[in-house]
Protein backbone atom coordinates (compact mmCIF):
# COMPACT_ATOMS: atom_id res chain seq x y z
CA UNK A 1 0.00 0.00 0.00
CA UNK A 2 2.07 3.04 0.79
CA UNK A 3 6.25 2.97 1.09
CA UNK A 4 6.93 6.17 2.04
CA UNK A 5 6.02 8.79 4.47
CA UNK A 6 3.17 8.56 6.23
CA UNK A 7 -0.19 9.98 4.37
CA UNK A 8 -2.49 12.39 5.44
CA UNK A 9 -6.12 13.16 5.02
CA UNK A 10 -7.91 15.84 6.56
CA UNK A 11 -12.03 15.53 6.34
CA UNK A 12 -14.52 17.91 8.27
CA UNK A 13 -14.16 15.46 11.56
CA UNK A 14 -10.86 13.76 11.57
CA UNK A 15 -7.29 13.75 10.37
CA UNK A 16 -6.64 10.25 8.95
CA UNK A 17 -2.91 8.92 8.97
CA UNK A 18 -2.13 6.16 6.64
CA UNK A 19 0.94 3.95 7.71
CA UNK A 20 4.01 4.68 5.70
CA UNK A 21 4.07 0.56 5.16
CA UNK A 22 0.90 -0.92 5.28
CA UNK A 23 -1.54 -3.37 3.07
CA UNK A 24 -0.67 -6.02 0.53
CA UNK A 25 2.83 -7.46 0.60
CA UNK A 26 4.65 -8.55 -2.35
CA UNK A 27 4.43 -12.34 -2.26
CA UNK A 28 0.63 -12.44 -1.81
CA UNK A 29 0.32 -9.94 -4.95
CA UNK A 30 2.14 -12.19 -6.66
CA UNK A 31 -0.03 -15.52 -5.56
CA UNK A 32 -2.91 -13.16 -7.11
CA UNK A 33 -1.44 -12.50 -10.19
CA UNK A 34 -0.06 -15.90 -10.96
CA UNK A 35 -3.18 -17.72 -9.34
CA UNK A 36 -5.45 -15.10 -12.39
CA UNK A 37 -2.85 -15.55 -15.16
CA UNK A 38 -3.63 -19.68 -14.59
CA UNK A 39 -7.44 -19.07 -14.64
CA UNK A 40 -7.40 -17.18 -17.70
CA UNK A 41 -6.30 -20.28 -19.07
CA UNK A 42 -8.27 -22.83 -17.27
CA UNK A 43 -9.83 -23.81 -14.03
CA UNK A 44 -8.34 -24.52 -10.92
CA UNK A 45 -8.81 -25.50 -7.47
CA UNK A 46 -6.80 -23.31 -4.70
CA UNK A 47 -6.09 -25.72 -1.70
CA UNK A 48 -7.12 -23.69 1.03
CA UNK A 49 -7.46 -19.54 0.89
CA UNK A 50 -4.93 -17.98 -1.54
CA UNK A 51 -5.27 -15.20 1.22
CA UNK A 52 -6.85 -14.08 4.05
CA UNK A 53 -9.54 -11.75 2.24
CA UNK A 54 -12.99 -12.40 1.01
CA UNK A 55 -12.44 -9.94 -1.66
CA UNK A 56 -9.88 -11.73 -3.15
CA UNK A 57 -11.71 -14.97 -2.45
CA UNK A 58 -14.84 -13.54 -4.24
CA UNK A 59 -12.91 -12.25 -7.40
CA UNK A 60 -11.14 -15.63 -8.16
CA UNK A 61 -14.54 -17.84 -7.80
CA UNK A 62 -15.74 -15.10 -10.22
CA UNK A 63 -12.88 -16.48 -12.71
CA UNK A 64 -13.26 -19.78 -12.03
CA UNK A 65 -11.87 -21.02 -9.11
CA UNK A 66 -12.50 -23.43 -6.89
CA UNK A 67 -11.96 -24.49 -3.39
CA UNK A 68 -10.44 -27.60 -1.84
CA UNK A 69 -8.07 -28.68 1.07
CA UNK A 70 -4.45 -29.35 1.43
CA UNK A 71 -5.30 -31.97 3.25
CA UNK A 72 -7.39 -33.73 1.20
CA UNK A 73 -6.92 -36.71 -2.20
CA UNK A 74 -8.61 -35.15 -4.61
CA UNK A 75 -10.02 -31.83 -6.16
CA UNK A 76 -13.00 -31.05 -8.72
CA UNK A 77 -9.85 -29.86 -11.74
CA UNK A 78 -7.04 -31.63 -12.44
CA UNK A 79 -4.64 -28.10 -11.82
CA UNK A 80 -4.42 -27.55 -8.19
CA UNK A 81 -2.70 -23.96 -6.48
CA UNK A 82 -0.90 -24.26 -3.26
CA UNK A 83 -1.46 -20.99 -1.30
CA UNK A 84 0.81 -18.03 -0.67
CA UNK A 85 1.27 -19.55 2.98
CA UNK A 86 2.73 -22.74 1.84
CA UNK A 87 2.57 -26.25 2.50
CA UNK A 88 4.49 -29.25 3.11
CA UNK A 89 7.02 -31.43 1.02
CA UNK A 90 5.11 -33.89 1.73
CA UNK A 91 1.02 -32.74 0.50
CA UNK A 92 3.21 -31.50 -2.46
CA UNK A 93 4.38 -34.94 -3.45
CA UNK A 94 0.61 -36.56 -2.65
CA UNK A 95 -0.80 -33.85 -5.29
CA UNK A 96 1.99 -34.92 -7.56
CA UNK A 97 1.15 -38.50 -6.84
CA UNK A 98 -2.26 -38.53 -7.29
CA UNK A 99 -1.81 -37.21 -10.73
CA UNK A 100 -2.70 -33.94 -10.46
CA UNK A 101 -1.25 -30.86 -11.80
CA UNK A 102 0.57 -27.89 -8.96
CA UNK A 103 0.98 -24.62 -9.34
CA UNK A 104 3.06 -23.44 -6.31
CA UNK A 105 2.19 -19.74 -5.00
CA UNK A 106 3.99 -19.97 -1.73
CA UNK A 107 5.84 -16.68 -0.72
CA UNK A 108 9.23 -16.89 -1.16
CA UNK A 109 9.71 -15.71 1.99
CA UNK A 110 7.90 -18.90 3.61
CA UNK A 111 9.97 -21.00 1.38
CA UNK A 112 13.25 -19.35 3.33
CA UNK A 113 11.35 -20.30 6.51
CA UNK A 114 11.10 -23.80 5.43
CA UNK A 115 14.82 -24.19 3.65
CA UNK A 116 15.97 -22.90 6.84
CA UNK A 117 13.91 -25.24 9.12
CA UNK A 118 15.40 -28.24 7.24
CA UNK A 119 18.45 -26.97 7.70
CA UNK A 120 18.62 -27.02 11.61
CA UNK A 121 16.71 -30.79 11.65
CA UNK A 122 19.72 -31.91 8.97
CA UNK A 123 22.35 -30.16 11.86
CA UNK A 124 20.95 -32.21 14.17
CA UNK A 125 18.87 -29.70 16.46
CA UNK A 126 15.48 -30.57 17.60
CA UNK A 127 13.13 -27.79 15.57
CA UNK A 128 10.67 -25.56 16.96
CA UNK A 129 8.61 -23.13 15.65
CA UNK A 130 7.75 -19.97 17.29
CA UNK A 131 3.91 -19.56 15.85
CA UNK A 132 0.39 -20.06 16.05
CA UNK A 133 -0.71 -23.47 16.54
CA UNK A 134 -3.25 -24.31 13.42
CA UNK A 135 -2.26 -21.60 11.28
CA UNK A 136 -1.75 -22.56 7.87
CA UNK A 137 1.30 -21.30 7.70
CA UNK A 138 2.48 -23.48 10.46
CA UNK A 139 1.28 -26.89 9.60
CA UNK A 140 2.80 -26.49 6.23
CA UNK A 141 6.23 -26.00 8.44
CA UNK A 142 5.40 -28.36 10.98
CA UNK A 143 4.23 -31.02 8.27
CA UNK A 144 7.47 -32.36 7.00
CA UNK A 145 8.71 -32.79 10.83
CA UNK A 146 5.49 -33.60 13.01
CA UNK A 147 7.69 -33.82 16.27
CA UNK A 148 8.23 -29.73 15.60
CA UNK A 149 7.25 -27.96 18.46
CA UNK A 150 4.81 -24.99 17.96
CA UNK A 151 5.71 -22.54 20.56
CA UNK A 152 3.80 -18.66 21.43
CA UNK A 153 4.51 -18.31 25.14
CA UNK A 154 7.16 -19.31 27.74
CA UNK A 155 4.33 -21.52 29.01
CA UNK A 156 4.72 -24.28 25.92
CA UNK A 157 8.13 -24.28 26.44
CA UNK A 158 7.01 -27.38 28.74
CA UNK A 159 6.04 -29.20 25.13
CA UNK A 160 9.58 -29.10 24.28
CA UNK A 161 11.54 -32.17 25.01
CA UNK A 162 15.19 -32.47 26.69
CA UNK A 163 17.85 -31.85 24.16
CA UNK A 164 21.08 -30.59 23.85
CA UNK A 165 20.38 -28.58 20.74
CA UNK A 166 17.09 -26.69 19.59
CA UNK A 167 16.54 -24.97 16.13
CA UNK A 168 14.53 -22.16 16.23
CA UNK A 169 12.58 -20.25 13.67
CA UNK A 170 9.42 -17.93 13.50
CA UNK A 171 6.35 -18.02 11.11
CA UNK A 172 7.19 -15.18 9.19
CA UNK A 173 4.07 -13.12 10.62
CA UNK A 174 5.02 -13.19 14.10
CA UNK A 175 6.15 -9.59 15.79
CA UNK A 176 9.56 -9.78 15.73
CA UNK A 177 9.87 -8.10 19.32
CA UNK A 178 7.71 -11.09 20.45
CA UNK A 179 10.13 -13.31 18.87
CA UNK A 180 13.01 -12.00 20.46
CA UNK A 181 11.91 -12.04 23.83
CA UNK A 182 10.50 -15.58 23.65
CA UNK A 183 14.23 -16.37 22.45
CA UNK A 184 15.79 -14.68 25.23
CA UNK A 185 13.64 -16.70 27.67
CA UNK A 186 13.65 -19.81 26.63
CA UNK A 187 17.80 -19.33 26.53
CA UNK A 188 17.14 -18.10 30.03
CA UNK A 189 15.07 -21.41 31.14
CA UNK A 190 17.19 -23.88 29.60
CA UNK A 191 20.89 -22.48 30.04
CA UNK A 192 22.65 -25.99 29.33
CA UNK A 193 20.95 -25.86 25.97
CA UNK A 194 22.34 -24.70 22.62
CA UNK A 195 19.79 -22.86 21.11
CA UNK A 196 20.04 -21.63 17.51
CA UNK A 197 18.03 -19.15 15.98
CA UNK A 198 17.03 -17.97 12.87
CA UNK A 199 15.11 -14.64 12.48
CA UNK A 200 12.15 -16.09 9.29
CA UNK A 201 9.83 -12.91 10.13
CA UNK A 202 9.42 -11.52 6.84
CA UNK A 203 10.37 -8.20 5.57
CA UNK A 204 7.10 -6.63 5.31
CA UNK A 205 5.81 -7.71 8.73
CA UNK A 206 8.31 -5.94 10.77
CA UNK A 207 8.14 -2.84 8.16
CA UNK A 208 4.29 -2.64 9.34
CA UNK A 209 5.37 -3.49 13.05
CA UNK A 210 8.00 -0.07 12.75
CA UNK A 211 5.33 1.68 10.97
CA UNK A 212 2.59 1.06 13.60
CA UNK A 213 4.97 2.38 16.48
CA UNK A 214 5.00 5.87 14.66
CA UNK A 215 1.42 5.85 13.61
CA UNK A 216 0.34 5.13 17.44
CA UNK A 217 2.37 8.01 18.58
CA UNK A 218 0.33 10.70 16.29
CA UNK A 219 -3.27 8.78 16.74
CA UNK A 220 -6.17 8.51 18.75
CA UNK A 221 -7.62 5.47 17.76
CA UNK A 222 -6.32 2.71 15.00
CA UNK A 223 -8.16 0.54 12.58
CA UNK A 224 -6.10 -2.72 11.39
CA UNK A 225 -7.67 -3.46 7.93
CA UNK A 226 -7.85 -7.02 6.99
CA UNK A 227 -9.54 -10.99 7.02
CA UNK A 228 -10.65 -11.40 10.28
CA UNK A 229 -8.43 -14.66 9.87
CA UNK A 230 -5.34 -12.95 9.26
CA UNK A 231 -3.07 -13.16 11.98
CA UNK A 232 -0.73 -10.66 10.95
CA UNK A 233 -3.60 -7.85 10.74
CA UNK A 234 -4.75 -9.48 14.17
CA UNK A 235 -1.11 -8.87 15.75
CA UNK A 236 -1.01 -5.26 14.78
CA UNK A 237 -4.38 -4.53 16.00
CA UNK A 238 -2.85 -6.28 19.22
CA UNK A 239 0.43 -4.78 18.95
CA UNK A 240 -1.22 -0.80 18.94
CA UNK A 241 -3.12 -1.99 22.36
CA UNK A 242 0.26 -2.60 23.45
CA UNK A 243 1.43 0.55 22.52
CA UNK A 244 -1.17 1.98 24.12
CA UNK A 245 -3.21 2.75 21.52
CA UNK A 246 -7.15 1.66 21.18
CA UNK A 247 -7.12 -0.24 17.93
CA UNK A 248 -9.97 -2.12 16.03
CA UNK A 249 -9.33 -5.36 13.58
CA UNK A 250 -11.89 -4.79 11.20
CA UNK A 251 -12.60 -6.50 7.37
CA UNK A 252 -14.28 -3.90 6.06
CA UNK A 253 -15.68 0.09 6.83
CA UNK A 254 -19.48 -1.28 7.56
CA UNK A 255 -18.26 -2.67 11.01
CA UNK A 256 -17.27 0.64 12.37
CA UNK A 257 -19.16 1.95 15.26
CA UNK A 258 -19.92 5.78 15.53
CA UNK A 259 -19.52 5.43 18.67
CA UNK A 260 -16.01 3.94 18.84
CA UNK A 261 -15.31 7.63 17.07
CA UNK A 262 -16.27 10.03 19.95
CA UNK A 263 -14.09 12.44 21.22
CA UNK A 264 -11.51 11.39 18.26
CA UNK A 265 -9.40 13.70 16.19
CA UNK A 266 -6.39 11.65 14.51
CA UNK A 267 -7.32 8.66 13.13
CA UNK A 268 -4.77 5.90 12.12
CA UNK A 269 -5.24 3.33 9.57
CA UNK A 270 -2.78 0.29 8.70
CA UNK A 271 -3.43 -3.29 6.70
CA UNK A 272 -2.39 -6.85 7.13
CA UNK A 273 -0.24 -8.40 4.40
CA UNK A 274 -3.34 -9.74 2.69
CA UNK A 275 -5.62 -6.91 2.60
CA UNK A 276 -5.98 -4.95 -1.08
CA UNK A 277 -5.76 -1.05 -1.43
CA UNK A 278 -9.20 -1.08 -2.29
CA UNK A 279 -10.15 -2.24 1.50
CA UNK A 280 -7.90 0.69 2.92
CA UNK A 281 -9.95 3.35 0.09
CA UNK A 282 -13.26 1.66 1.28
CA UNK A 283 -12.55 2.83 5.05
CA UNK A 284 -11.00 6.19 3.82
CA UNK A 285 -13.75 6.94 1.87
CA UNK A 286 -16.27 5.89 4.75
CA UNK A 287 -14.70 8.21 7.04
CA UNK A 288 -14.90 11.53 4.84
CA UNK A 289 -18.37 10.81 3.28
CA UNK A 290 -21.05 8.40 4.57
CA UNK A 291 -20.59 9.60 8.62
CA UNK A 292 -20.15 12.99 7.13
CA UNK A 293 -23.25 12.96 5.34
CA UNK A 294 -25.76 11.12 8.53
CA UNK A 295 -24.53 14.16 10.44
CA UNK A 296 -26.10 16.47 8.03
CA UNK A 297 -28.82 14.49 6.54
CA UNK A 298 -32.15 16.16 7.24
CA UNK A 299 -33.36 13.71 10.06
CA UNK A 300 -30.02 14.77 11.68
CA UNK A 301 -31.12 18.18 11.81
CA UNK A 302 -34.76 17.82 12.64
CA UNK A 303 -33.15 15.77 15.51
CA UNK A 304 -31.18 18.65 16.17
CA UNK A 305 -33.98 20.64 15.96
CA UNK A 306 -36.47 18.84 18.49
Amino acid sequence: MMNGEMKTIQTSQFRILIAEHSGMCFGVRQAIETTEQLLAKKPATILGQLAHNLTVKSRLTAQGATTGKLEATDAPTRHVIITAHGAADRDRKRWREAGYQITDTTCPLVKVAHTKLARLVSQGYFPVIIGKEGHVEVRGLQGDFPGARVVLSPEDFSSIPSVKKLGVISQTTQPIAKVRLLINELRRQRPEVEVVFHDTVCHPTKDRQTSLEKLCQASDLVFAIGGKNSNNTAQLAKTAVALGCPARHIESPEEIREEWLRGIGTIGLTAGTSTLDESVDAVVKHLRFELYRREVSPSSRARVSH
